[in-house]
Protein backbone atom coordinates (compact mmCIF):
# COMPACT_ATOMS: atom_id res chain seq x y z
CA UNK A 1 0.00 0.00 0.00
CA UNK A 2 1.34 3.39 -1.07
CA UNK A 3 1.76 5.84 1.69
CA UNK A 4 0.71 9.50 1.01
CA UNK A 5 3.82 11.70 1.08
CA UNK A 6 2.58 14.86 -1.12
CA UNK A 7 2.78 18.45 0.03
CA UNK A 8 -0.13 19.70 1.38
CA UNK A 9 -0.82 23.52 -0.69
CA UNK A 10 -1.02 26.56 2.03
CA UNK A 11 -4.11 26.66 4.47
CA UNK A 12 -5.29 22.95 3.51
CA UNK A 13 -4.89 20.87 6.31
CA UNK A 14 -3.31 17.05 6.93
CA UNK A 15 -6.45 14.92 5.49
CA UNK A 16 -7.31 11.98 7.89
CA UNK A 17 -5.18 8.82 8.02
CA UNK A 18 -8.00 6.53 7.92
CA UNK A 19 -9.23 8.32 5.00
CA UNK A 20 -6.38 8.25 3.20
CA UNK A 21 -5.72 4.67 3.64
CA UNK A 22 -9.05 4.01 2.42
CA UNK A 23 -8.53 6.06 -0.92
CA UNK A 24 -5.28 4.31 -1.05
CA UNK A 25 -6.39 1.03 -0.65
CA UNK A 26 -9.30 1.90 -3.38
CA UNK A 27 -5.97 2.94 -5.75
CA UNK A 28 -4.73 -0.51 -5.30
CA UNK A 29 -8.19 -2.02 -6.15
CA UNK A 30 -8.64 0.29 -9.36
CA UNK A 31 -5.05 -1.01 -10.58
CA UNK A 32 -5.32 -4.42 -9.43
CA UNK A 33 -8.78 -4.75 -11.66
CA UNK A 34 -6.48 -2.90 -14.25
CA UNK A 35 -4.19 -5.69 -14.18
CA UNK A 36 -6.17 -8.52 -14.56
CA UNK A 37 -8.03 -7.23 -17.44
CA UNK A 38 -4.87 -6.29 -18.98
CA UNK A 39 -3.87 -10.11 -18.24
CA UNK A 40 -7.38 -10.97 -19.94
CA UNK A 41 -6.10 -8.73 -23.03
CA UNK A 42 -3.32 -10.99 -23.76
CA UNK A 43 -4.77 -14.07 -22.49
CA UNK A 44 -7.52 -14.19 -25.04
CA UNK A 45 -7.20 -12.10 -28.50
CA UNK A 46 -10.55 -12.32 -29.63
CA UNK A 47 -11.57 -10.23 -26.82
CA UNK A 48 -8.31 -8.20 -26.47
CA UNK A 49 -10.12 -5.07 -27.37
CA UNK A 50 -13.26 -5.26 -24.82
CA UNK A 51 -10.30 -6.24 -22.17
CA UNK A 52 -7.98 -3.39 -22.94
CA UNK A 53 -10.72 -0.52 -22.95
CA UNK A 54 -11.78 -2.15 -19.37
CA UNK A 55 -8.33 -1.85 -18.04
CA UNK A 56 -7.65 1.51 -19.31
CA UNK A 57 -10.81 2.99 -17.58
CA UNK A 58 -9.76 1.23 -14.34
CA UNK A 59 -6.30 2.82 -14.59
CA UNK A 60 -8.48 6.24 -15.38
CA UNK A 61 -10.18 5.22 -12.02
CA UNK A 62 -7.05 5.23 -10.17
CA UNK A 63 -5.94 8.16 -11.31
CA UNK A 64 -9.61 9.64 -10.38
CA UNK A 65 -8.97 8.69 -6.99
CA UNK A 66 -5.20 10.09 -7.01
CA UNK A 67 -6.02 13.19 -7.95
CA UNK A 68 -9.05 13.38 -5.21
CA UNK A 69 -6.64 12.19 -2.95
CA UNK A 70 -4.36 15.38 -3.51
CA UNK A 71 -6.65 18.17 -4.30
CA UNK A 72 -9.71 16.77 -2.22
CA UNK A 73 -8.72 15.12 1.20
CA UNK A 74 -6.44 17.83 2.59
CA UNK A 75 -9.21 19.96 2.04
CA UNK A 76 -12.02 17.93 3.75
CA UNK A 77 -13.97 17.61 0.81
CA UNK A 78 -13.17 13.89 -0.85
CA UNK A 79 -16.63 12.24 -2.35
CA UNK A 80 -16.92 9.88 0.33
CA UNK A 81 -19.59 8.08 -1.74
CA UNK A 82 -17.21 6.68 -4.32
CA UNK A 83 -15.56 4.95 -1.46
CA UNK A 84 -16.92 1.65 0.37
CA UNK A 85 -17.47 2.68 4.40
CA UNK A 86 -14.66 -0.02 5.59
CA UNK A 87 -11.15 -0.26 4.74
CA UNK A 88 -10.83 -4.48 5.30
CA UNK A 89 -13.00 -5.37 1.97
CA UNK A 90 -10.70 -3.46 0.07
CA UNK A 91 -7.80 -5.17 1.72
CA UNK A 92 -9.48 -8.59 0.95
CA UNK A 93 -10.67 -8.14 -2.57
CA UNK A 94 -6.57 -6.91 -3.28
CA UNK A 95 -4.92 -9.81 -2.00
CA UNK A 96 -7.37 -11.71 -3.79
CA UNK A 97 -6.69 -10.19 -7.00
CA UNK A 98 -3.29 -10.62 -6.31
CA UNK A 99 -3.28 -14.07 -5.40
CA UNK A 100 -5.86 -14.47 -9.17
CA UNK A 101 -3.49 -12.63 -11.03
CA UNK A 102 -0.36 -14.79 -9.54
CA UNK A 103 -2.38 -18.21 -10.54
CA UNK A 104 -3.70 -17.03 -13.70
CA UNK A 105 -0.53 -16.40 -15.33
CA UNK A 106 0.61 -19.95 -14.73
CA UNK A 107 -2.70 -21.73 -15.60
CA UNK A 108 -5.15 -18.99 -17.38
CA UNK A 109 -8.66 -19.34 -16.64
CA UNK A 110 -11.55 -20.44 -19.52
CA UNK A 111 -12.91 -17.54 -21.41
CA UNK A 112 -16.45 -17.73 -19.69
CA UNK A 113 -14.51 -17.70 -16.62
CA UNK A 114 -12.55 -15.18 -16.68
CA UNK A 115 -15.80 -12.94 -17.64
CA UNK A 116 -17.64 -14.05 -14.99
CA UNK A 117 -14.83 -13.28 -12.36
CA UNK A 118 -15.12 -10.07 -13.67
CA UNK A 119 -18.83 -9.29 -13.29
CA UNK A 120 -18.52 -10.37 -9.78
CA UNK A 121 -15.26 -8.22 -9.23
CA UNK A 122 -17.45 -5.25 -10.82
CA UNK A 123 -20.27 -5.91 -8.59
CA UNK A 124 -17.88 -6.30 -5.54
CA UNK A 125 -17.78 -3.77 -2.55
CA UNK A 126 -15.06 -1.52 -3.68
CA UNK A 127 -16.04 -1.17 -7.43
CA UNK A 128 -19.71 -1.28 -6.60
CA UNK A 129 -18.91 1.87 -4.42
CA UNK A 130 -17.09 4.06 -6.79
CA UNK A 131 -19.53 2.86 -10.06
CA UNK A 132 -22.66 4.06 -7.52
CA UNK A 133 -20.89 7.46 -6.65
CA UNK A 134 -20.47 7.78 -10.18
CA UNK A 135 -23.74 7.60 -11.34
CA UNK A 136 -25.28 8.70 -8.53
CA UNK A 137 -26.93 12.44 -8.38
CA UNK A 138 -23.98 14.80 -7.81
CA UNK A 139 -24.76 16.41 -4.05
CA UNK A 140 -21.36 18.28 -3.63
CA UNK A 141 -18.97 20.33 -6.22
CA UNK A 142 -16.43 17.45 -5.48
CA UNK A 143 -18.27 14.98 -6.74
CA UNK A 144 -19.59 16.14 -9.70
CA UNK A 145 -15.82 16.73 -10.71
CA UNK A 146 -15.33 13.38 -10.20
CA UNK A 147 -18.47 12.49 -12.22
CA UNK A 148 -17.49 15.10 -15.30
CA UNK A 149 -14.04 13.62 -15.32
CA UNK A 150 -15.42 9.82 -14.93
CA UNK A 151 -17.48 10.57 -18.18
CA UNK A 152 -18.43 7.10 -19.96
CA UNK A 153 -16.42 4.72 -17.67
CA UNK A 154 -19.05 3.52 -16.09
CA UNK A 155 -21.36 0.47 -16.01
CA UNK A 156 -18.69 -1.83 -16.77
CA UNK A 157 -20.39 -5.02 -14.96
CA UNK A 158 -23.89 -3.77 -17.80
CA UNK A 159 -21.41 -3.86 -20.47
CA UNK A 160 -19.53 -7.32 -19.72
CA UNK A 161 -22.93 -8.65 -19.80
CA UNK A 162 -24.10 -7.19 -22.86
CA UNK A 163 -20.41 -8.01 -24.38
CA UNK A 164 -20.94 -11.73 -23.69
CA UNK A 165 -24.76 -12.27 -24.47
CA UNK A 166 -23.12 -10.28 -28.11
CA UNK A 167 -20.64 -12.96 -28.75
CA UNK A 168 -22.35 -16.09 -27.26
CA UNK A 169 -20.55 -16.08 -24.22
CA UNK A 170 -22.41 -18.35 -21.49
CA UNK A 171 -22.98 -16.64 -18.21
CA UNK A 172 -23.25 -20.10 -16.26
CA UNK A 173 -20.72 -22.30 -15.71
Amino acid sequence: MTVYSETYEAGAVEPDADLIRLINEAISLELNVARLYALFQDLFPEDAEFWQLLSQEEENHALLLKIGRKHYAPNDIFPLEILPGSLAPLIEQNRELERLIDDFEILPPLRGDAFRLAVALEEAAGEIHFQRGMAGEARTEALKVFQTLNNNDRDHADRIRRYMEEQGIGQSP
